[in-house]
């Protein structure tokens, strides 16, 4: 049976691919920093939960101990982020301790971990999907933060996938969703007409069935 992590599972599209891909049959192990959220979704059959931050070294260790009791991470999902401050700064007044955040959640943690699980993956020919953003690559007014910490991700997704030819690498933008991020990034905004983060986890599942090579990966297009 296939194993997968994924961070942030509380809510949103890291809740939703759990269910996903527990659903599909994999043992899948899930993290999130409250938990008693973590508990509240009561994933079920197959999800292993670890209460945590990805921001903790020894978390990330717990993680990867949890799936080589389940023979060993075939896929990593590097999906848990902030947004950091909301409304969000320009980058003129960007208190620069919250920055340092913003990149020490969305781009250092995914690399600890993805060195963690590399060797494991190198075994067994697995993959790292990385979850990014428009943002990344957008210039928008307002997202120096978060958008440029996404763009740090995906190019050191490109040099990883350069690097490790026997694991795929895909950095993958899931597009607008209905989640508590994307409604911090607009507070006070009604963002009911965007998709349910579920919606989108075929998609996924057909990009895992696929295994298309290393890439920058628009979910909507699967």
């Amino acid at each position: 049976m296939t194993t997968a992590i994924i961070t942030g599972a509380s809510r949103g599209l890291g809740r939703a691919l759990t269910g996903g891909l527990a659903r599909a049959g994999w043992n899948v192990v899930v993290d999130g920093r409250d938990g008693a959220a973590l508990a509240a979704v009561g994933f079920g059959r197959g999800v292993t939960p670890v209460v945590g931050s990805v921001a903790d070294p020894e978390h990330l260790v717990a993680l990867v101990e949890a799936a080589d009791r389940l023979g060993g991470a075939d896929l990593l999902v590097n999906n848990a982020g902030i947004l950091g401050p909301s409304p969000q700064p320009r980058i003129a007044d960007y208190p620069i301790e919250a920055w340092r955040e913003v990149y020490e959640i969305n781009v250092h943690a995914p690399l600890a971990l993805t060195q963690l699980t590399l060797p494991g993956l190198r075994k067994r020919g697995g993959a790292v999907l990385n979850v990014t953003s428009d943002a990344a690559i957008e210039a928008y007014a307002g997202w120096g933060g978060y958008g440029s910490a996404k763009a740090a991700l995906e190019q050191a997704s490109r040099i990883l996938a350069a690097e490790e030819p026997d694991v795929r690498v895909w950095w993958a933008d899931p597009g607008d969703l209905r989640t508590r991020m994307h409604q911090e990034a607009f507070p006070g905004e009604d963002i009911s007409d965007r998709p349910e983060p579920e919606s989108v986890v075929p998609s996924f599942l057909r990009l895992l069935a696929a295994r298309p090579e290393s890439g920058r990966v628009r979910v909507a297009q699967w």
